[in-house]
């Protein structure tokens, strides 16, 4: 039967050692009022302590905050971190990279198919996703710093699957899990009628519920028995163990982009796609546009945080978005993604699918092309995404999704650094240039592998504000440089290696520096 509670006695469930998955995906559907109860516990009493936290993407405002998993930064609390992706609470993420926290980061769409191996009891998840990349036991198996390295822990290992290769990410016990949804009616059976994700709430809830543990539940409201239909109800109450309704409406936001709930990004209303505004003219507008030249009519689209998630924008402003369809690994499927720290969610879904689910496909390949961030580009054409000196943030769904695309395109500033361009006129002028490069010889850690894209045939561009480039058999090849940017002096000399130039290379299309919309048509 299901008790409700408030959160310091639900943090009061929580012991010392235990496993405990916590729900959210960066800005949303965190259990703000729980996590909030959970640090209190810790800082008057000491316990519990020694946690191992099991989450996708961090929630978390992508900034410090006193919000998301960010509120349990205070030493002892956490001993390890498993997690898709850590950049969302970069306090949580700073621990791992200063080895206060042991830290695994593993492909986002393992993570979510490892709660579901976990409910049905099974040994784990058998897939190709990882191989070649830094998750492959031959390169560092996931772990992302030294204290996890010490801990002699194998979560990930090399299997034959037939004639081929496969990794196995192996199950673990979850001693609990701390998640949210809108409404719990009197039996606590949950619906998310509010929440513009559907996050793992189910998966997270049968994987405790199935190993004996508890299950821990945040919500806005509670509602009278029988007034939740049938199919809005997510998770059952018969999976549920407590509770909680948030103490104050700040604790239980939609998403930390807007302190205001927004019925367009849940499918409860359809605003205006004209009432988005055109991005300014500069390198991220530059570098999007040429990113949504590549597009085509009716295929299925995955888009990136930061600079890709300005392809959508693009599309919107030109009139395309409605001929094309845009999507992102946490679930929304059509509209118009949403950028920075409202990232994950978008304007007008025309579906949305829970983040397994998503996967499922994904890793099947029904994505046409996918328009990815590059932080470190090599001469093989190796991207790294992950990690960076100490700082480790993880790939979040960036190897599921570029190792079963057929076309990814690459996008990013050329260097990094304080890069100023100035644009306009149809031609780039470099102002200053970045200090630090991004076209290096070896990349820190291997999130794409470009020997695995070469094996598989995909067709990949690396698109920036001054070059493209694409990938063939002996690494990267210039077929494009902006107007108004020497070869030599902004492009050859800015990397640490020299790239084959194609014979055929030609100017970047003039109408991507000029002010007015380009005209594009699928």
């Amino acid at each position: 039967m299901v008790r409700f509670i408030t959160a310091p006695e639900a943090a009061a469930l929580l012991r010392s050692g235990m496993t405990v998955g916590v729900g959210g995906f960066g800005a949303y559907a965190c259990p703000d009022d729980l996590l909030t109860a959970l640090a209190q516990r810790f800082h008057e009493t000491g316990e519990p302590r020694g946690l191992t936290l099991v989450t996708g993407i961090t929630p978390g405002p992508g900034r410090k905050s006193g919000q998301g998993l960010a509120l349990l930064k205070e030493p002892g609390l956490i001993d390890t971190m498993i997690a898709g992706h850590l950049a969302n609470a970069p306090e949580i993420a700073a621990m791992v990279g200063s080895d206060e926290i042991a830290g695994y980061v593993l492909p986002l769409g393992v993570v979510m198919h490892l709660f579901r191996a976990i409910a049905g009891k099974k040994p784990g998840v058998l897939t190709h996703v990882g191989l070649g990349t830094y998750a492959d036991p031959r390169q560092e198996g996931c772990r992302a710093n030294r204290r996890a390295r010490m801990q002699g822990r194998e979560i990930v290992s090399l299997v034959r699957n037939g004639e081929r290769e496969a990794l196995l990410y192996h199950a673990f016990p979850l001693d609990a899990c701390l998640i949210r949804a809108t409404y719990a009616d009197e039996d606590g059976s949950l619906s998310l009628a509010h929440e513009a994700l559907t996050d793992a709430q189910l998966e997270m809830a049968a994987a405790v519920h199935n190993q004996g543990g508890i299950v821990i539940v945040q919500v806005e409201e509670i509602v009278q028995r029988g007034s939740l239909p049938p199919r809005s109800v997510r998770v059952h109450h018969s999976l549920v163990d407590y509770v909680v309704k948030a103490a104050s409406p700040q604790l239980h936001l939609q998403g930390y982009a807007s302190p205001y709930y927004r019925p367009d990004l849940t499918g409860e209303v359809r605003c205006l796609a004209s009432n988005a505004p055109p991005m300014p003219l500069d390198l991220r507008k530059v570098i999007a546009r040429r990113g949504t030249m590549e597009l085509k009519r009716d295929v299925l689209i995955n888009l990136g945080i930061g600079i890709p998630s300005g392809v959508a924008s693009i599309a919107n402003e030109e009139g395309l978005a409605s001929r094309t369809t845009l999507s992102l690994e946490s679930g929304p499927v059509g509209g118009v993604p949403l950028e920075g720290m409202g990232f994950a969610a978008a304007m007008n879904p025309e579906a949305i699918y829970n983040i397994a689910d998503t996967f499922d496909l994904y890793d099947g390949g029904v994505l046409d092309m996918a328009f990815l961030g590059a932080a470190e580009i090599d001469e093989s054409g190796n991207v790294n995404v992950s990690k960076f000196g100490d700082r480790c943030t993880g790939p979040g769904g960036f190897i599921n999704i570029s190792q079963n695309t057929p076309r990814v395109y690459f996008l990013g500033a050329f260097t990094s650094g304080g890069l100023q361009v100035r644009t306009g006129g149809g031609s780039l002028s470099i102002l200053k240039e970045g200090s630090g490069k991004k076209f290096v010889r070896r990349v820190q850690q291997i999130t794409f592998s470009a020997d695995y894209a070469r094996r598989t045939g995909q067709e990949v561009l690396y698109i920036t504000e001054r070059a493209v480039f694409r990938l063939e058999e002996d690494g990267l090849v210039l077929i494009e440089m902006a107007p108004g940017v020497e070869l030599q002096r902004d492009i050859l000399d800015q990397m640490e290696f020299t790239p084959r130039i194609s014979p055929d290379l030609h100017w970047m299309d003039a109408r991507l520096f000029r002010n007015e919309k380009m005209g594009l048509q699928l």
